[in-house]
C-alpha cells in the first residue's frame, strides 16, 4: 500500500489542514465568546444628572473621564454647560431632544468625538441631544469609523462666524472660514452614520470634508436640515490638506439617502444648496457620492450642485466624477452663481472647468424650477429616466459637453418642445441626445421620513 502522502498530497494537505483548521476555529469562536462575554460583564453604565444627585456624575465631561471603553453613558434631563470631548469608544445617550441640552455657549464645540488625537478611535454613539449655542460645530468628529450620530437636534451654532471668518478655528479646518464647519461636521470620517437627526439655524447643515484623510462609506439618511442661511443643507467638499494627514484625502462612497433638505443658504446670494458636492480645486476629489430619495426644496443654490472651479495646466487633477443623483424629488431652489452662473431658479446643476465625467442623473422629479437640469462640464452628463416639469427647460447644456438624455419624461407624449412640455436649450443644445423619450410619466416615490423621533 503506498503511503498516503505519496498517492495523494492534494488529499493529504485536505485532511491535514480540515482537522488543524477546525480545531482552530473552535478554539478562535470559543475565544471569541469568551472575550465577548468578559467585555459584557465589564461595561458599566454610568448616569449623570444635573446635581450629580444618586451617585450620578454632575457633568458630561466628568462621566466621559471616568469612562472605559465600552460602557455607557446616561443623561437625564437637564442643561449642561459643557463642550464634551470623547477619545474612547463608548455610548452617550440623552433623554431626547429638548430634554438632555448640551449648551456649548462660548466655547468651541457642543461634542467632539476626537481622533484626531486619538488614532484608531472607532464605536462611539451619540443620541438624544440637543445641541446649541456652539462657537463652531455643535457636534464634530474627526478620524474616527463607525461612529453614530442619531436623533439629536443641533441648532444655533457656528456663533463667532463673522464677515472676517472664524476666529480661533483649529487650523486643521483648512477651508471653514465661511460657515465655522456647520452644524454637524464629519473631517476623516469613515464607515459612520447620520441618522435622523434635525440641523436647523446653523450656518450650515451636515458637512463632509476631508482636510486630515478620507471621508468615505458614510451615511447620511433621514435627517431633516433646515433654515441654515449661509451654507448648504448637505456639503460633500474636498479641502486643502491639513497637517498632518492621517490618511489619503478624498470624500467618496457617501450615501446622503432620505434626507429633507430645506431652506438653506438663502441670507446671501449664491450661499448654499440642498445637496452641494465640490472639489473646487487641484488635487481635490469628491467622487463615487450618491445622492438618493432626497427632498429638496427652497434653496439658495440649486437643489443638488456640483462645482469645480479650477484645473490648471500640471495640476493635480481634480476628481468629481462618478456621482450619481438619484430619484430626489427637487423643486422651487434658487439659480446658480457666479462662474457656475445659471439662468434659474434651478433644480440640478453641474459645472466643471475640469471634466466631469461618469455623473448620472436618474428617475428625479423635478418641478417649479425655470431649468431642471444644467451642465456645463467638458465631460459627458447622463440624464435618464427623469420627470422634466418645471415648466420651462427640461435640460440646459451650457457648455460644450455631451448630454445623454435620452428616456426622460418631459410633460408631454409628443417629447421636449411640444406644447405643455419642457424643452432642451443651451449653446451646446446639439449636443443633447433626447430621442427616444418616455410617452409617459415617471411614478413619483413616497415621501420620507425625516428629523428626530
Amino acid at each position: 500500500m503506498k503511503h498516503p502522502f505519496r498517492a495523494s498530497p492534494c488529499a493529504y494537505y485536505l485532511r491535514y489542514w480540515k482537522r488543524v483548521n477546525v480545531d482552530r476555529i473552535r478554539f478562535v469562536t470559543v475565544a471569541a465568546f469568551v472575550v465577548a462575554i468578559s467585555q459584557s460583564s465589564l461595561a458599566a453604565i454610568l448616569h449623570v444628572n444635573p446635581g450629580g444627585t444618586g451617585g450620578a456624575f454632575a457633568t458630561i465631561g466628568s462621566a466621559v473621564a471616568n469612562a472605559h471603553p465600552g460602557d455607557t453613558i446616561v443623561v437625564a434631563p437637564g442643561t449642561y454647560h459643557e463642550d464634551v470631548t470623547i477619545g474612547i469608544p463608548l455610548s452617550l445617550t440623552g433623554a431626547g431632544s429638548g430634554q438632555s441640552i448640551i449648551n456649548a455657549m462660548g466655547l468651541p464645540n457642543g461634542i467632539y468625538i476626537d481622533g484626531f488625537d486619538h488614532r484608531g478611535l472607532s464605536n462611539v454613539a451619540v443620541t438624544g441631544f440637543t445641541v446649541e449655542n456652539a462657537k463652531f460645530e455643535g457636534i464634530l468628529v474627526t478620524n474616527s469609523s463607525f461612529v453614530t450620530i442619531s436623533d439629536n437636534e443641533v441648532m444655533h451654532n457656528n456663533l463667532v462666524l463673522n464677515p472676517e471668518g472664524c476666529p480661533g478655528l483649529p487650523p486643521f479646518e483648512t477651508s471653514e472660514g465661511e460657515d465655522c464647519g456647520e452644524g454637524i461636521h464629519f473631517i476623516g470620517v469613515e464607515q459612520s452614520k447620520v441618522t435622523y437627526n434635525t440641523s436647523e439655524n446653523n450656518s450650515g447643515g451636515i458637512l463632509l470634508t476631508d482636510e486630515t484623510g478620507a471621508t468615505d462609506h458614510n451615511l447620511i439618511t433621514g435627517n431633516l436640515v433646515q433654515d441654515n442661511p449661509l451654507a448648504c443643507g448637505i456639503t460633500l467638499a474636498s479641502h486643502p490638506p491639513a497637517a498632518p494627514v492621517l490618511s489619503p484625502p478624498g470624500v467618496y462612497s457617501n450615501v446622503i439617502a432620505n434626507n429633507y433638505s430645506n431652506h438653506n443658504g438663502l441670507q446671501v446670494l449664491g450661499a448654499g444648496a440642498g445637496v452641494g458636492i465640490f472639489a473646487p480645486g487641484p488635487g481635490n476629489k469628491a467622487y463615487a457620492n450618491v445622492v438618493v430619495n432626497n427632498t429638496l426644496t427652497d434653496n439658495g443654490l440649486p437643489g443638488v450642485t456640483l462645482h469645480n472651479h479650477a484645473a490648471p495646466t500640471g495640476a493635480p487633477p481634480v476628481n468629481l466624477n462618478d456621482n450619481i443623483i438619484m430619484e430626489n424629488t427637487i423643486y422651487g431652489n434658487a439659480a446658480d452663481t457666479a462662474d457656475a452662473a445659471t439662468p434659474g431658479p434651478t433644480g440640478i446643476n453641474i459645472f466643471g472647468i475640469a471634466p466631469i465625467t461618469g455623473t448620472l442623473i436618474f428617475g428625479n422629479v423635478i418641478n417649479e424650477e425655470a431649468i431642471d437640469v444644467a451642465t456645463k462640464t467638458p465631460g459627458q452628463v447622463n440624464v435618464h429616466l427623469n420627470s422634466l416639469l418645471g415648466g420651462s427647460i427640461g435640460v440646459d447644456n451650457l457648455g460644450n459637453g455631451r448630454v445623454d438624455a435620452i428616456e426622460n419624461w418631459w410633460g408631454s407624449p409628443d417629447g421636449p418642445g411640444a406644447q405643455g412640455a419642457t424643452k432642451v436649450s443651451g449653446a451646446g443644445k446639439s449636443l443633447i441626445s433626447f430621442t427616444p423619450w418616455l410617452r409617459n410619466p415617471v411614478p413619483e416615490l413616497p415621501a420620507v421620513a425625516t428629523g428626530t423621533n
